[in-house]
């Protein structure tokens, strides 16, 4: 398929080519605003390796395709972006739900900063072939040695219990016949993001007693706005981004290892390299100090949800599990080396 057909093909969805016009709006526009945000919202970000630093950057340069857990709608991503951009000089393309384009104006800022538009709507039949269609413009972008950036699963995890979505990797290797080699193809090299505290902390919980109390509620566009709005303007203490090497070599030698896997059904392959994913994600974690002023932040936040029939134990519950997952998982993928 020639240049044209493909740009045809990708127009929904695809990020603006911009060239040299984005690298001089980064310098002089998008990365001070983003320095500004963490100076005012932060007690800094740290960019640090887990393992070999010089293999992670050998990884990376040769074209990364950044998968992450997920904290912020809008941040987890565009501080990543800065980061690399300063260490490597790369610019990741972004993979962004088409739910958060609630605005033409931030339609357009997303994809001029190279954010790409995951569709999240429609029937069965629609969603396989919004999912066929993602994957070929991945497979494009990789086949043209471009970095990549998509969160592990679709959404936050409200819980804090980061565990990649088997249903993404399928739609990332839907080309090809060979699963494992479709895999390393995209060299996934698994970065874990770690906010001391979470602005969103109690809309997230909020969340979770409304859908307890109702299976039928969903958020509006006005309710991923607000998100967005907090998330950005929240508090967040100490933030660490954890790159960690390429997943291929553990592939490799796990298939060494177990050659059965070659011929497994597709839930067991897909499960495997999602472990393989989540250990990286896992041992990368920062692990924060909590004291007895903890508790105080808790109730802090506990107060300033407004829901009906507000149920304080379970609210209470839920927002100490949202801060306890990282660590239990943490401690558990310690039991594997990266």
């Amino acid at each position: 398929m020639d240049k044209e057909n493909k740009e045809y093909q990708f127009r929904d969805i695809r990020a603006y080519r911009v060239g040299w016009l984005l690298c001089i709006s980064d310098f002089l526009i998008t990365f001070p605003i983003l320095r500004i945000w963490a100076w005012r919202t932060t007690k800094g970000i740290r960019l640090e390796y887990l393992g070999d630093k010089q293999q992670i950057k050998k990884d990376i340069l040769h074209g990364a395709f950044f998968m992450t857990n997920h904290r912020d709608i809008v941040l987890d991503a565009a501080w990543l972006s800065l980061l690399v951009r300063l260490k490597f000089f790369i610019r990741p393309f972004i993979g962004v739900g088409n739910n958060l384009f609630v605005k033409r104006w931030i339609e357009v800022l997303m994809r001029f900063n190279r954010c790409f538009a995951v569709k999240r709507n429609g029937g069965l039949h629609a969603q396989l072939d919004n999912a066929k269609q993602l994957s070929a413009y991945i497979k494009h972008l990789r086949g043209q040695g471009k970095s990549i950036w998509l969160a592990q699963r679709e959404g936050r995890a409200k819980d804090s219990n980061d565990l990649t979505q088997p249903s993404v990797l399928h739609m990332l290797t839907l080309d090809g016949d060979d699963f494992f080699e479709n895999v390393k193809a995209l060299n996934i090299c698994p970065v874990s993001i770690s906010y001391e505290y979470d602005p969103c902390d109690y809309l997230k919980a909020a969340e979770m007693q409304l859908k307890r109390d109702n299976p039928n509620w969903r958020k509006t566009k006005k309710d991923d706005l607000h998100s967005m709005h907090t998330g950005i303007r929240g508090k967040k203490g100490q933030v660490v981004y954890r790159l960690t090497p390429s997943i291929n070599p553990e592939i490799d030698a796990m298939l060494a290892a177990q050659p059965e896997l070659r011929t497994a059904t597709t839930k067991q392959q897909l499960q495997t390299v999602c472990d393989i994913i989540d250990r990286h994600i896992h041992q990368g974690y920062e692990i924060y100090p909590r004291g007895t002023e903890f508790d105080a932040y808790i109730e802090s936040r506990l107060a300033m949800i407004d829901v009906p029939n507000k149920d304080e134990l379970f609210l209470r519950a839920k927002l100490y599990e949202m801060y306890n997952f990282p660590v239990m998982n943490h401690r558990k993928s310690l039991e594997f080396k990266v």
